[in-house]
């Protein structure tokens, strides 16, 4: 039963006003107050055609906000979780650069090639759990291929 106060859509402004939602989470999280799914789609259709909630705007801020510390793969992972659809983390992933995506979380990380097998195995765990290819990592690795890729000097 829908519990007094609040409509769902104030209820659904109101978590929309924080931040962006998939319609999957915002589903989730309205459903409690929903009389039927059937009110529960009608208002998030109304939210959708208002523009108020939108499945590519989310992706794009999210790829946006994490791409710089995650790979494209763990990004669209996370999206789909969320309910994306693949075209849109498609297009949402346009612009990502895993490559230089790897590289900085490789710096902050480590900083210095792999000493050992051991190390390099620990650096290849390390970038492919934050969803980089493993194309991308093995370039990190490799010192990479750009001359602007310097590593520090001890």
């Amino acid at each position: 039963m829908a519990e007094q106060g609040k409509s769902l859509k104030a209820r659904a402004a109101e978590l929309l006003s924080r931040r962006e939602y998939t319609r999957q989470e915002l589903f989730r999280r309205l459903a409690p107050f929903a009389d039927s799914e059937e009110q529960l789609e009608t208002v998030l259709d109304e939210l959708a055609a208002a523009d108020w909630q939108s499945d590519g705007r989310f992706a794009q801020q999210f790829a946006s906000s994490k791409g710089a510390k995650f790979g494209s793969r763990r990004l669209a992972q996370e999206m789909r979780q969320r309910g994306v659809d693949s075209e849109t983390i498609r297009e949402a992933l346009t612009g990502q650069n895993d490559l230089a995506s790897a590289r900085e979380q490789w710096r902050k990380k480590f900083g210095r090639p792999p000493a050992d097998a051991a190390e390099k195995a620990k650096q290849y765990r390390f970038l492919a759990q934050r969803g980089f290819p493993s194309d991308v990592i093995r370039q990190v690795l490799a010192r990479g291929a750009d001359d602007d890729f310097d590593f520090p000097e001890d």
